[in-house]
């Protein structure tokens, strides 16, 4: 019976460390969306159609749902309250649900988010520049010159936001106040959609092993 009692005592006393953990994740990942929010505005705000999805905003609502989660389960072991305990199992497994989910239907509908996603950026295009749009602006400054690319799919997108042969300065090979209004042989000529893209596939893997990983933490 004594061993029992420990082993329940040293289950519990892991359980509360896994909840703090998660609560504290979830507090340091609510400080960064909230800092990005504060001295960034909607920075990394791309889509036309979901000016709300921005890198700030995710943060923020991931970190609160962490710090939710984290704190059921800590009052669940404080507390040893069955039904607490089942509620942050039950969040839990819908956490990891979704994300099957959204994993599944990425690899399924890859064509068609593509031309969606291309569609739609190019849409947010316009809105670069003017006024309440600064996150996009910014977004769309430091994208062209990290990955020295320009436009979606080639530096003639912007000639349609512009109605004439210009593109913004930071499509530039060589930055200086309105190179965009000199000739594309002094512009980046790759397409930053499918630069993104091919970094991103070459980072795929790490990513799918952080994501195995948490995947196997809920579990």
């Amino acid at each position: 019976t004594r061993f029992h009692i420990w082993g329940c005592v040293d289950t519990i006393t892991e359980f509360l460390c896994f909840s703090l953990f998660s609560q504290l994740g979830g507090c340091g990942i609510l400080g960064v969306g909230i800092w990005l929010a504060v001295t960034q505005g909607n920075f990394a705000t791309l889509s036309s159609s979901f000016p709300s999805l921005s890198a700030a905003n995710l943060l923020i609502v991931t970190g609160t749902f962490v710090m939710i989660i984290g704190f059921v389960g800590c009052i669940g072991a404080i507390k040893e309250n069955k039904c607490l305990l089942l509620s942050f199992f039950i969040m839990l497994l819908i956490i990891f649900l979704l994300e099957l989910t959204v994993v599944i239907l990425f690899f399924v509908y890859t064509d068609k988010i593509d031309k969606y996603a291309q569609r739609d950026l190019k849409k947010g295009l316009h809105l670069y520049g003017t006024d309440g749009n600064i996150g996009l602006t910014n977004a769309w400054s430091i994208i062209q010159t990290d990955f020295r690319c320009c436009g979606v799919s080639n530096y003639t997108d912007w000639f349609e936001v512009y109605n004439t042969s210009r593109v913004p300065d930071s499509c530039c090979l060589e930055f200086s106040e309105n190179c965009g209004l000199h000739s594309p042989g002094t512009w980046w000529k790759a397409p930053c959609y499918e630069t993104v893209k091919v970094w991103l596939q070459e980072n795929l893997l790490a990513v799918g092993i952080f994501g195995l990983c948490t995947a196997m933490v809920q579990v």
